[in-house]
């Protein structure tokens, strides 16, 4: 089974904290769907004894997309591509575009998952981050999505500077009394070259808190575990039966296929990316030419990838599998690295799994990237 991640690289305003690639013209968006119709077909022999069971529509902001528009690219992976008879079609959407008229659209095609970018449901907060919507944008859509979707989820950002822990909660309740099936949550990061990191520096906007950061996770982590959420992904939390299948395949180490500038594939053994520029993603494409960097992963690319992803998520790190595709080298650095860890209850170990402790969580990439295999001069 494998994935198809489609990138629409356009939003309508560019969020202070965003380092994704995307353009806020959307001059080039009727050339855009043209050139990825095109690149699922020059890329379709790729895939071509895989199964397609999940299409995520990332961004940017898919939402921009108008219904006729999303089902050319679903009906161009249907006809280049064997999908399965019910795949996970997921959408990011923005809570601005989704008016009613816009959801009654969207339920009446193939989409069957939301991913709706609430991030807060407080104005101030929104206004710091510079989004696009209101907390009433987002109180509405998702009183209207809930009519027509069951698989919604939504983002939350936490660590927000000026976010207090009082606030933190309301937003948890606030998500929670829409009764979703699932919630991701990221602490909010300060990317090199974002407005946000300029803003900081300047003075004029705090820095992010890494202790409040960590207080809030587990605020989260607690109350999403009293009402029925299992933290199957550090960031993500879902009911049983409504975990994200494409992020989930991601985690699992199956194959994707990324189409769109800036977008990235992984076939198990080698990792690609296309350029991060729309006009010349466009102009190559047109030419029948992949605008597409790749490079093949050593033993030691593929052991770091798979002790960062699985780490982060309840299924852990596979001793068994350390042993038998990465070798008693690899299987015995393992172990000693984990060792102290293990020791400070940040991880716990079995005889088939290493995983991490609910004490270790939110220092869960800090810990990974200790175990990590590095070359030495």
């Amino acid at each position: 089974m494998a994935g198809i991640y489609i990138h629409i690289p356009f939003c309508k305003q560019a969020c202070y904290y965003c380092d994704f690639h995307f353009s806020t013209s959307l001059a080039k968006k009727d050339a855009m769907i043209v050139a990825l119709k095109q690149e699922l077909y020059l890329r379709k022999e790729e895939f071509k004894n895989e199964e397609i069971e999940t299409i995520y529509f990332g961004g940017g902001t898919p939402s921009l997309l108008e219904k006729n528009e999303i089902a050319q690219i679903i009906d161009a992976i249907s006809k280049y591509y064997q999908v399965i008879e019910n795949p996970e079609i997921t959408l990011e959407a923005n809570p601005d575009d989704l008016s009613v008229s816009k959801i009654d659209e969207l339920s009446d095609s193939a989409v069957n998952r939301l991913s709706i970018g609430i991030q807060s449901f407080f104005d101030q907060d929104l206004k710091l981050m510079n989004r696009a919507h209101t907390a009433d944008d987002a109180h509405n859509c998702l009183i209207e999505a809930r009519k027509h979707f069951d698989n919604i989820s939504i983002d939350l950002i936490y660590g927000i500077p000026g976010l207090t822990n009082m606030r933190w909660e309301e937003n948890i309740a606030r998500a929670l009394s829409y009764d979703l099936p699932h919630i991701s949550s990221y602490a909010l990061t300060v990317e090199p070259k974002t407005a946000l990191k300029a803003f900081i520096e300047k003075g004029l906007i705090p820095d992010v808190d890494d202790e409040t950061a960590q207080e809030q996770f587990y605020l989260l982590l607690n109350k999403l575990e009293t009402e029925g959420f299992v933290n199957y992904e550090i960031s993500n939390f879902g009911k049983e039966g409504f975990y994200s299948k494409n992020n989930t395949s991601y985690w699992q180490g199956k194959k994707y296929l990324g189409i769109g500038p800036s977008a990235h594939s992984y076939d198990g053994k080698k990792r690609g990316w296309n350029i991060r520029n729309n006009s010349k993603y466009i102009k190559s494409i047109n030419q029948d030419i992949l605008p597409l960097e790749e490079e093949i992963l050593t033993v030691m690319d593929r052991y770091n990838e798979y002790i960062m992803t699985g780490l982060r998520t309840i299924w852990g790190i596979s001793l068994k599998k350390i042993q038998t595709e990465f070798g008693k080298f690899y299987y015995d650095y393992v172990l000693k690295q984990s060792d102290k860890y293990i020791k400070e209850g940040l991880l716990f170990a079995d005889r088939e799994m290493l995983g991490v402790t609910k004490k270790g969580k939110f220092l869960c990439d800090g810990i990974a990237s200790d175990l990590f295999m590095i070359k030495l001069n």
